[in-house]
């Protein structure tokens, strides 16, 4: 069974490190769609702890309403939402950003996401759907590799070179498709190519059949702070189709989020 690695970059313990508090944040990010319940051993597994410490943090998590259990095995509860909706309440971006998003898809019709960079995922924190065009199942809060992903090679093309490194270097590139790129050269390449034209295309290098296309969404002074794509199926556009006719419209809509964001903030 797999354990949770945290980021290279997490801090170690210290003054300004509360160990507990990481440890309760590694139990609760142990539950995911393929392990939505969990037995106490399980959790400890996944999440690198012993089962006494597993133990004293799933039960301080259900005496708060975070998690429940039917005596042997444990779940988070909705109240759990309340922690990400906190970020996203907290971002004007999101609120901003939906009604462009909103309209872009009606005039490309395809769907339209909106992703930020969280060490070598990419976690999706707005979706407009059209079809379902992936296996995957989508929606706020989703990870995804950055690597093979066009708003995760947006979002690492703004990155300075040596953090780009580590984070490629963290990533472990596997080929998920045979289309995937995972040798280190080529994949600085291709970001630096992102980063060159301000835009990025990825053609079923993250699942058979899907292409899609990011361009980068700029905060104050011109920092990259999400990225902003529109997805569809290879079988139905090509991506010299998605590229000529869809394009333009994504960087309006970039450019559109990034102006209101500036206004915002201003």
């Amino acid at each position: 069974m797999a354990t949770i690695t945290p980021p290279a970059s997490l801090p170690r313990p210290g003054d300004s490190y509360v160990q507990s508090f990481a440890r309760g944040l590694e139990v609760i990010r142990s539950f995911s769609a393929q392990a939505p319940q969990q037995t106490l051993t399980e959790v400890a597994a996944r999440s690198g702890l012993t089962r006494a410490g597993a133990r004293r943090i799933l039960l301080t998590l259900q005496a708060l309403g975070y998690v429940e259990s039917d005596g042997r095995l444990f779940s988070l509860t909705p109240r759990i939402l309340d922690l990400g909706f906190a970020y996203l309440s907290s971002m004007p971006i999101w609120n901003l950003a939906e009604p462009v998003m909103e309209s872009l898809v009606q005039q490309v019709r395809e769907s339209c996401s909106a992703a930020v960079l969280d060490g070598t995922d990419i976690v999706y924190v707005l979706r407009v759907p059209t079809h379902k065009i992936m296996s995957i199942s989508l929606g706020v809060g989703s990870r995804l590799p950055a690597y093979c992903t066009s708003m995760g090679r947006v979002l690492l093309a703004a990155l300075p070179e040596s953090e780009l490194r580590e984070r490629l270097a963290a990533s472990r590139p596997a080929p998920l498709t045979r289309h995937t790129v995972t040798d280190a050269d080529a994949l600085l390449a291709r970001i630096a190519q992102a980063r060159r034209q301000g835009w990025c295309l990825v053609n079923q290098e993250l699942e058979e059949g899907l292409i899609s296309m990011a361009a980068p969404i700029t905060g104050r002074g011109g920092r990259v702070v999400a990225a902003l794509n529109i997805s569809g199926q290879a079988n139905r556009t090509s991506a010299k189709a998605m590229q000529e006719g869809m394009l333009p419209a994504l960087l309006q809509a970039a450019q559109a989020i990034s102006r209101l964001l500036a206004v915002q903030r201003g």
